[in-house]
């Protein structure tokens, strides 16, 4: 399958070409919340809506057990998982998978500015009804 073809392929460029400016702007060295405020100017500068912070619910056997913050949803069909460390371990990757799982999301990114280069990974899940 080419790039291309990949499900909201145009939509995560466009993220990526965004996250990359603020991160070539900053560098890394600041907290997440530095990185996370700028990318959302530079999304919004680009007409592509974004929500921070939106509080899901867990729920186990029907019923909630716990809360979760996501970072950001971007135009409610990406999830973005923003990161400023030095360097990440699977705990990471674990964090975005199961966010798409238990909250039904189909494609997530996982961005660390922390690093010398920005890092990005795309991931997907299949949406059960």
């Amino acid at each position: 399958m080419a790039v291309q073809d990949l499900k909201h392929h145009e939509l995560t460029k466009k993220i990526i070409g965004c996250a990359m400016k603020v991160h070539r702007h900053f560098s890394p060295g600041f907290p997440e919340v530095v990185y996370k405020r700028a990318l959302i100017i530079e999304l919004n500068k680009i007409d592509i809506s974004c929500k921070e912070e939106i509080v899901r619910d867990i729920i186990y056997e029907g019923k909630v057990i716990h809360k979760r913050r996501l970072d950001l949803l971007v135009e409610d069909i990406i999830l973005l998982e923003l990161k400023a460390l030095k360097e990440m371990d699977n705990a990471e990757v674990n964090q975005i998978l199961n966010y798409l799982r238990v909250f039904n999301i189909e494609v997530g990114l996982l961005l660390n500015f922390g690093t010398l280069s920005l890092f990005f990974k795309r991931f997907i899940h299949t949406v059960t009804s």
